[in-house]
């Protein structure tokens, strides 16, 4: 079931509302058209806040199966962009976590049993020195410098993101300037 030609006029905000009002009925051809018009997005984001295509892969495959359980609790305070960014983000920390509890496990066997220990992955080569060391920011002050340099938002627009004033997050890139400047 296409889109009708009163809502193609309305405009893109107004269409993707009506996409996103359909899907939550259930309307599977509404879910498809949301996520293929948004699964670029979700991509690009996980691989600038991952480094890593692969991870990006498995995190844009995982925010389609999150957004498919989680599309009916969507409220519509936020644009729903804002809250697929919040969703990625949220991926993306779930898979660092992930690693990071894997890497501890990974580490340990080693020390115990060095003949058993799993391989360790290449990392695939990231955009450059300056967005590793973005990655390793603290968390608040990395998803105010991706959302605002990487995904080019305004201050206002990444604070909605990360459920913060506009304020703080001139704060947290701030912060992470200093910061940037002892790690390079």
């Amino acid at each position: 079931m296409g889109l009708s030609a009163a809502s193609l006029i309305a405009g893109p905000a107004d269409a993707a509302r009506l996409l996103v009002a359909r899907a939550q009925k259930g309307d599977s051809d509404a879910f498809a058209a949301l996520i293929e018009a948004h699964y670029d997005v979700i991509y690009r984001t996980a691989y600038k806040w991952s480094g890593n295509r692969s991870d990006a892969e498995d995190v844009a495959q995982d925010v389609c199966v999150k957004l498919g359980q989680a599309i009916a609790s969507f409220d519509g305070r936020s644009a729903f962009s804002s809250w697929l960014y919040r969703i990625t983000l949220n991926g993306v920390r779930d898979l660092q976590r992930a690693r990071s509890r894997r890497t501890k496990y990974t580490d340990a066997l080693a020390r115990v049993s060095p003949e058993r220990a799993l391989p360790e992955q290449e990392e695939a080569a990231t955009s450059g020195q300056l967005w590793d060391a973005v990655r390793r920011l603290p968390e608040q002050q990395r998803d105010a410098v991706l959302l605002v340099y990487a995904e080019e938002l305004s201050h206002a627009a990444a604070g909605q993101i990360m459920g913060c004033k506009e304020a703080t997050v001139s704060w947290h890139i701030h912060e992470a300037k200093k910061t940037l400047r002892g790690l390079l």
